[in-house]
């Protein structure tokens, strides 16, 4: 099995999430599992399906999100604003748009839309280790894209 690297702040919010699954959602499936019973014939109940299925899927869930927990390791950074490192935030900008903040996280955690990018990813892996003021090109499908470092913030 492959580790999965994750900032401590996404390995919290893994535990908060399974945490939450295991109490609270479970227990709503259970609730809404009571309430389908007691409407009667069960063959013929679609809430009862219903409330099966959510439950079969949130089991999943759970399962999935506990082996990646057992396979997550948190990187250990240096701390240093001296050169891009998993955990890094810096101010970018990309080609003439405005400059923008972003973070370098594990993959699981990346989100685009939240200027949280992966490490494994070609714009993640083009940062790592450089420094403030760099200049760099990745090549993209839409072509060429640069890059400046403009600052790192942590």
């Amino acid at each position: 099995m492959s580790q999965i690297i994750v900032t401590a702040e996404g390995y919290k919010k893994m535990q908060d999430e399974i945490e939450h699954l295991k109490t609270t959602r479970r227990q709503e499936v259970a609730d809404r599992l009571k309430d389908a019973i007691s409407y009667g014939d069960l063959s013929e109940n679609s809430e009862y399906q219903e409330a099966k299925e959510e439950q079969a899927f949130l089991e999943g869930k759970i399962t999935s999100l506990s082996k990646e927990i057992q396979r997550a390791v948190i990187e250990k950074t240096t701390g240093t604003k001296e050169s891009i490192h998993l955990g890094s935030k810096i101010k970018l900008k990309i080609d003439n748009d405005p400059t923008e903040e972003y973070e370098i996280v594990g993959a699981r955690e990346a989100d685009p839309f939240a200027n949280k990018i992966s490490n494994e990813s070609p714009v993640g892996k083009g940062l790592l280790g450089r420094k403030k003021g760099e200049i760099f090109s990745i090549d993209a499908p839409v072509g060429t894209v640069k890059y400046e470092i403009v600052n790192i913030l942590k």
